[in-house]
C-alpha cells in the first residue's frame, strides 16, 4: 500500500484533518504559533498539517487534541473521517 501523502491525497483526507485543527484552533482562540508551541511541534510543521502538506503522525495527534482541549477522536469526526 502507497504511504499516504498530500500527493496521493485523493480524497483530501489531510487537507479535512488539517481544516477540523485550524477550526478547533480559532474557536479556542490560539494563534498557530501558540497551538505549536504548547503541543510541542515546530511552527512550520504546524501550517503543513493545517493546510494538508503533512500527513501527521498519531502522536502528533494527541499532542494537538492535548493543547486544544479535546479528543483525538473529536477531531477526527470534525474532519468526518
Amino acid at each position: 500500500m502507497a504511504r499516504l501523502s498530500s500527493k496521493l491525497d485523493k480524497e483530501q483526507k489531510l487537507v479535512r484533518m488539517g481544516a477540523a485543527i485550524r477550526a478547533r484552533r480559532k474557536l479556542l482562540g490560539l494563534s498557530q504559533e501558540g497551538l505549536a508551541i504548547t503541543a510541542g511541534i515546530e511552527r512550520s510543521n504546524m501550517g503543513k498539517i493545517e493546510r494538508g502538506e503533512n500527513n501527521l503522525s498519531v502522536l502528533n495527534l494527541l499532542r494537538i487534541s492535548d493543547a486544544l482541549a479535546t479528543r483525538a477522536a473529536d477531531i477526527l469526526a470534525d474532519a468526518d473521517l
